[in-house]
């Protein structure tokens, strides 16, 4: 079944470390062979065996209209003909910026770059400029990229391979790292009125996806806003995984919560390799070249890159009621879940936001990074793979959230919740 896969993967490891390019793909999580993917469409994946699976990752979210999107296919392609880059200004990058404008709340100024990780270490680089202060807080379990600042207690891929601390890292980085439980307000303040006067910036994931998806608690986002307007502190919302997918205008349009600076990534790229940051511009300006911030790239606003975006992201303003839609599909796979789950008797946490869902084989609620590692990892695990063999793919790690895109059809759900009700009743 998975044979070609298999070889692949061997033959990847002769030139690749551990056989891949991002560690949760090497299924060190839930164990067994990573299944390497030859091309997809709409909501299906199809691997190296030429086997098809309902797909619930979407590139970990890019592909939230479904796989090989005509549009976005064919904008691409007319694009390309013109080069694939220039290492200068386009009119593309213009319009960008002004339809992330159009959609995102409280965005005056947004720079391009070329990922998410990029995107978090500039926002923090600039509050850190704009405020002449080193410490920043950030959330156990919250993933903000592979920057060294913000491998303090990462959730996700970190999570999933137990790694506590990163060879690499510098002391003198990690000090200025502060590290909370999420949705501990008290511990914030602490934290603040111990360091008073040394913190620039507060980042956060508004809806978290990397200890599975998990919700702020009721007054946790409002209350940190209050706290960041008191001491002068810059609040960033991490909206790479929410941005453009939660509503038009992401986290902060759906919560009602203003951030100082925002990133970006993922869906705005539609499946390409892109990311943003931008806010108000009085923080702004103080990038490079207005200010004396640094921050460059040679890709960034490639112009592949931006077309894609751009027409995706067109597509999501022009049609707003998408969202109602794909919400109702993600309501819709979690009601069916609930019902088998308490017909087969088995414990179980399912958390929900928009289009981002997981599943928590526990008896208490999923709120933090501490109560999502005291799952039933193993349990999970066993899910994976007994999905997988099904024909679905899910997120290879307990610690992932899933991502429903709109291709996504009611009988494609149905099968799912089948599937799983064989396995809790098998």
């Amino acid at each position: 079944m998975y044979q070609n896969s298999k070889q692949l993967f061997e033959r990847a490891q002769q030139s690749i470390p551990g056989g891949v390019n991002s560690p949760v793909r090497a299924f060190k999580s839930v164990g067994g062979t990573p299944v390497f993917i030859k091309s997809a469409k709409g909501a299906y994946l199809y691997d190296a065996d030429d086997n098809q699976y309902i797909d619930y990752i979407a590139s970990w979210g890019p592909m939230i209209l479904g796989h090989a999107y005509e549009p976005v296919i064919k904008a691409i392609q007319e694009k390309a003909i013109y080069s694939t880059s220039f290492g200068a200004p386009t009119e593309l990058e213009i319009e960008m910026a002004e339809l992330i404008k159009s959609m995102a709340p409280n965005i005056d100024l947004v720079r391009m770059v070329s990922s998410g990780t990029e995107a978090c270490m500039s926002a923090l680089r600039l509050a850190r400029g704009y405020t002449a202060r080193n410490k920043f807080i950030k959330f156990d379990g919250c993933y903000h990229g592979h920057a060294d600042a913000f491998l303090v207690k990462a959730g996700s891929g970190m999570a999933t391979l137990s790694i506590q601390t990163v060879p690499g890292v510098t002391a003198g980085v990690s000090n200025d790292t502060l590290t909370c439980a999420y949705n501990d307000l008290p511990a914030v303040q602490q934290l603040v009125q111990q360091y008073k006067g040394e913190i620039a910036a507060i980042i956060i994931e508004p809806i978290v996806g990397n200890m599975g998806c998990v919700l702020p608690a009721p007054g946790f986002l409002e209350g940190l806003r209050k706290i960041c307007d008191e001491e002068s502190i810059i609040f960033i919302f991490d909206e790479v995984m929410t941005g453009f997918r939660l509503s038009a205008g992401g986290a902060q349009a759906r919560l009602n919560i203003n951030a100082d600076l925002v990133t970006y990534g993922k869906v705005m790229g539609a499946g390409l390799p892109v990311g943003a940051f931008g806010g108000k511009k009085e923080i702004m300006q103080h990038i490079a070249p207005l200010g004396n911030v640094y921050q460059a790239g040679t890709l960034s606003g490639n112009p592949i890159a931006m077309i894609a975006g751009y027409t995706l992201l067109n597509e999501l303003k022009a049609n707003p009621a998408f969202y109602i839609e794909l919400d109702a599909k993600t309501k819709y796979l979690a009601d069916g879940f609930e019902k088998v789950f308490i017909q087969a008797k088995v414990a179980y946490r399912i958390n929900r936001f928009g289009s981002m869902i997981s599943i928590h084989f526990s008896d208490h609620d999923i709120t933090d990074f501490e109560s999502a590692s005291k799952a039933d990892i193993g349990r999970f695990n066993q899910l994976f793979h007994f999905m997988l063999n099904k024909g679905i793919y899910l997120p290879p790690s307990a610690y992932e959230s899933w991502f429903l895109n709109n291709a996504l059809s009611y009988e494609d759900l149905d099968k799912t919740i089948d599937v799983l009700q064989q396995f809790l009743l098998q």
